[in-house]
């Protein structure tokens, strides 16, 4: 494969959110017998999933498929409150590793809702965290996925909205929204702080910077993962001319040559970046392209820091910032 040099964006790959729910799925699977439940993919990424399947963990998409008592987790994308209160109800332990930064969003919904505003939410249908968000208030949000749809609103001008998005937007896709919305709607609120996701935002910021030098762009990511699908939609934007996503190492074709661009979706690990890189064999080595450090740490969901002291476990906790997820998942094995 002639590829000459490989521009290796950074930031890629796991995003905090991502560190701290796939650690506390493996605090999960080490402190509880197999099976341990988990509430849709714990985040999106096929290689992830499958390692977990492989420890004994079992994803299901109703909380009624989980047995009486069993122990659940819940995925990093949000999830609904009456999904919540059921899983509660079961009467196992249950930790939400809930990303924060969801967890803003649903906060600034159920707010905007109670105070009677017109929650204008811009997301991706059927998208996990999309799904969660909208049901903290139903009757007040409308799911808006283009400026096309936004134009076909029903609803006056003077209208008190809010405008909200899904963390993992692709930035040129939510400023169009952004503007129309601006343009069109007099009483309008926004949070101080955008909604999307600054890992989502840093990883598109990357990627741009590599994109137009690239013959090629690789992005490492499965295709339900939303942030995933907005690095293509990125690399494409700047102006590349091809464009691949890719699941594996397996999945890199035989015909790239020149200068290849490589990142990553926040679902991804390290390791198939480096399992890439390694098939690309670039001949002149991997220019490493850094716009920003990223130094942001989510701690371990609450209720599993209880769990964790309750089995005398919170001291594995001690450095708990410093491990990070891709190590914990090579080591960490089932009870027997």
């Amino acid at each position: 494969m002639p590829v000459e040099r490989v521009l290796l964006a950074q930031p890629r790959g796991f995003c905090a959110g991502v560190e701290m729910a796939i650690k506390a799925l493996a605090w999960m699977v080490d402190v509880f017998d197999a099976p341990v439940y988990c509430y849709h993919e714990i985040v999106h990424n096929r290689v992830v999933v499958d390692r977990f399947r492989a420890l004994g963990v079992i994803f299901v998409d109703d909380v009624s498929e989980v047995p009486e008592g069993a122990p659940l987790m819940l995925s990093a994308h949000g999830t609904a409150p009456e999904v919540v209160a059921a899983a509660r109800a079961n009467g196992g332990t249950v930790v939400d590793a809930v990303c924060p930064l969801v967890t803003k969003v649903h906060h600034e919904v159920k707010v905007r809702a109670s105070k009677g505003l017109t929650v204008i939410y811009v997301g991706h249908a059927g998208h996990d965290e999309a799904v969660g968000t909208m049901a903290v208030a139903p009757g007040a949000v409308i799911l808006v996925q283009s400026e096309a749809e936004l134009d076909a609103l029903d609803l006056p001008a003077d209208t008190p909205v809010a405008l909200l998005a899904q963390t993992t937007l692709a930035m040129q896709d939510w400023a169009g929204i952004l503007d129309k919305a601006k343009a069109r709607f007099t009483n309008l609120w926004m949070p101080g702080r955008s909604d999307l996701c600054f890992a989502t935002t840093n990883r598109q910021t990357a990627l741009r910077a590599i994109a137009d030098r690239a013959d090629a762009v690789v992005v490492i990511g499965s295709e339900n993962s939303s942030n995933t699908v907005a690095l293509v939609a990125t690399a494409r934007s700047a102006g590349c001319a091809r464009v691949l996503r890719v699941n594996s190492v397996d999945e890199i074709p035989d015909d790239l040559a020149g200068v290849v661009g490589v990142t990553a979706g926040a679902s991804a690990p390290e390791d198939l970046v480096q399992a890439v890189v390694d098939r690309l064999a670039p001949q002149q080595g991997v220019e490493l392209v850094q716009v920003t450090i990223e130094d942001e740490y989510f701690p371990p969901p609450r209720e599993l820091r209880k769990v964790l002291a309750e089995h005398g476990r919170d001291g594995g906790l001690a450095n708990d910032r410093t491990l990070t997820a891709s190590q914990v998942l090579a080591t960490i094995t089932p009870r027997s």
